[in-house]
């Protein structure tokens, strides 16, 4: 979609904390202009089997978060550098994550 200011919407546009707060999806997170999430697993293996799918689909959606990898959880955080903050695209590549976990 091509931004139309008539419209109001930018995919690149930065979005303000409470709209970051109000839009976030189901267990993530907004703090100091990040969209986050915590995904807890077993062992080390299955964290970085998940931080894979994730790189994965990141290079098929050409938007990439910061992937933390830890022994029994992995974090995924999203900004976008060009707008300083987080966008549209920061939450519908957040959604897509989330939909990593259904079966």
């Amino acid at each position: 979609m091509t931004y139309d200011p008539r419209m109001a919407y930018d995919p690149e546009r930065k979005l303000s904390d409470g709209d970051v707060a109000e839009l976030k999806p189901e267990g993530w997170w907004g703090d100091g202009g990040k969209l986050f999430r915590v995904f807890p697993f077993e062992n080390f293996a299955e964290s970085v089997a998940f931080a894979v799918r994730v790189a994965q689909q990141a290079e098929e959606r050409g938007h990439h978060p910061d992937i933390h990898i830890k022994y029994h959880s992995v974090k995924v955080n999203f900004f976008t550098y060009e707008a300083g903050g987080v966008t549209e695209l920061d939450l519908a590549a957040a959604r897509a994550v989330n939909g990593l976990l259904e079966p």
